[in-house]
């Protein structure tokens, strides 16, 4: 089991004092917030490619990298990261060949029967308000999307206007990152 083997590693990493190398404060060190895709192709490829240390950017992650709601929770990580946490930069990265791109949520729903879950149970969610579509829809671009969520951040009407909002996207192979749009105010 996956976890026992976790378990266990982390037993000898603290009986060891492996930690000890990773030791930093809460404050990031470039006073960034980076948001991202969950992806774990990226989980140690984009800190390499962008040169992170531990302790030098605050991460958040989600599926896609996708803001679409201004009181969601990757936008409150954003903020408690920019009033609590030192960061006066955020950067939205999305990246090529992401599992968010063109989700079919019909085909989700179905997924979802198949694997036990009660239609009933998704039928109560609309009941309840939540449009299952609009919050398992992914996207036609990654371009597009990280431009939106950057849209949506740069004009939160809880953001500090010094804050500036960049958006990038990397590739998941080689690691290659590509501008798409970055915050020039002074």
């Amino acid at each position: 089991m996956h976890l026992d083997h976790m378990l266990e590693f982390n037993k000898n990493f603290v009986e060891n004092k492996s930690y000890e190398s990773y030791s930093t404060n809460t404050y990031p060190n470039k006073r960034m917030v980076v948001f991202t895709c969950m992806d774990s192709r990226l989980l140690e490829l984009l800190p390499k490619a962008l040169d992170f240390k531990n302790g030098d950017v605050k991460m958040v992650r989600n599926a896609g990298a996708i803001i679409r709601d201004p009181f969601d929770s990757a936008m409150k990580s954003l903020l408690v990261a920019i009033y609590k946490l030192q960061a006066d930069e955020v950067v939205i990265i999305g990246h090529h060949d992401c599992g968010m791109s063109h989700v079919d949520t019909k085909e989700l729903k179905n997924e979802m029967i198949e694997r036990g879950i009660n239609k009933e149970s998704i039928d109560v969610l609309a009941n309840g308000g939540v449009d299952f579509d609009k919050e398992f829809q992914g996207f036609e671009t990654v371009e597009e999307s990280v431009s939106q969520g950057v849209n949506l951040v740069r004009n939160h009407p809880l953001l500090p206007e010094e804050i500036k909002v960049h958006g990038l996207v990397i590739d998941p192979g080689s690691g290659k990152v590509d501008v798409v749009t970055r915050d020039e105010r002074k």
